[in-house]
Formats: C-alpha cells, structure tokens, sequence
C-alpha cells in the first residue's frame, strides 16, 4: 500500500510540472507574439507616415502646380515639363520601395532576391555597413506568407542588432537548402566586446527567435563566439 502511495504522488508532482511547463511555455509564446504584432504595427505606422508626409505632400504639390497653371490659362513651359516629369519619377520610385517593402513582387518566386533588395536597401541607409552575401540563384517553391516571415524576420533581427551609432558592422549572411530544409545563417561582427554584450543580450531576440520558431514550425538558435553573434534560423 505505502509504495502505491508513493507512486500515485510522484505521478501527480509529474502531473502538476507538467502543466507549470505548459503554462511557462504558453506565457513566453504569448510575450512573444505580442512582441511580433507590436513590432509589425509599428512598421506600417512608419509606412504610413511616410505616405503621409511625403507621397500624399508631394502629390498634392503636383496637382496644385497643375491647377495653378490652368487657372492662370499658362502653358508648360519645356522647363516646367520637365520639372514635372522628375517629381512624378521621384513619386513613382517612393511608391516601387513601397510597395517591395511591404510585400516584394519577387517574394513569392524568388527568396534569394527578396533578401538581397532588402539588404541592399539596409546598405543604402546605413553605409557603415559592409555585407558578404552567399545565396542560391535556386530556391524551392513555398508559400509567400512563409518567406515574408523570413524576411521580415531578418528586418527585425538588423533593427535590434545594428548599431545606431557610425560604426563599422560586418554582416555575412548564408541562404541554404539542406535536405529541403530552409536554413538562414546571419553572422554578425562587432568592433568591440562592450558593443556585442549590449546587443546580443537584446530581450527582443529572444521574443524574435520564440515568434519565428512558432509562425514558421522551424527553430532559430542565437550564438555568441569572439565578437560574432551568430543567428541561425531553419524552417
């Protein structure tokens, strides 16, 4: 009787870590997702600044320019013709970098590409930046909800790892197929100790890697070596 006891107990302390595991679990899944739409909110609040206050402005220059003139009975001069012509190119390319940053046209057939225009972009912006790029013109087809995760995975992972400061960053990203098995390898090199201790301890990391692991049913697994933060993401 006093040994059935004692396995009944153990099997309820089993019983009872189990279901604090599942909740901890649920809890650091839950701090994670709300981590992600957080940060996915605020990336179409910066978009739609930017629409309001440079693509709406800029239109709303141009056909004010145009209504002028055709209240005043004035013809376009070659010159202002012109001047027109390039604030409408101007328009069109802010709308292009729109639109391929929210949801790139080459997305849903083309990975490799959709990361390398968006690292090209991060290069653009940042100049301290110096990138090695090893990417497959292949790529297996997948849904383009899931390479959209990916890649705005690795905008996240640039945000919270590179430094606002003008210093110089080298970033070595390897895009691979291992047995069918999506692999993303992003190193990251820092000058300095104190710079890579202040970053790669970064709390949002650790929510980046929860909410990749369970959007995509893959892992992402964070290393720190010398002055290198490797992150690593299968899906």
């Amino acid at each position: 009787m006093p040994y059935l006891c004692y396995i009944h107990i153990l099997l309820v302390i089993v019983y009872i870590m189990t279901l604090l595991y599942s909740f901890k679990y649920d809890y650091k899944i839950q701090q994670a997702l709300q981590w992600w739409s957080g940060r996915q909110s605020m990336r179409f609040f910066r978009e739609a600044e930017k629409i309001r206050n440079g693509l709406l402005q800029e239109s709303f220059s141009i056909r004010r320019r145009l209504e002028l003139l055709q209240l005043n009975n004035q013809e376009l001069s070659n010159n202002t013709i012109q001047e027109l012509l390039q604030k409408i190119d101007i328009w069109h390319q802010s709308l292009v970098q729109l639109s391929n940053y929210l949801f790139p046209d080459s997305l849903e057939h083309n990975l490799p590409l959709a990361i390398q225009l968006l690292l090209e972009q991060w290069l653009i912006s940042h100049s301290h930046l110096y990138l090695n790029l090893n990417i497959p013109t292949y790529w297996r087809q997948e849904a383009a909800e899931r390479s959209l995760i990916v890649l705005i995975a690795l905008d996240e992972l640039l945000r919270i790892t590179l430094p606002e400061a003008v210093i110089p960053i080298f970033i070595y990203l390897t895009l691979k197929l291992s047995e069918n098995i999506g692999q993303m390898i992003v190193e990251i090199n820092y000058p300095n100790v104190s710079t890579l201790i202040f970053y790669s301890h970064a709390r949002e990391l650790l929510y980046l890697s929860a909410s990749f692991s369970f959007l995509t049913s893959g892992r992402c697994f964070l290393r720190r070596n010398n002055l290198t933060l490797t992150c690593n993401f299968f899906w």
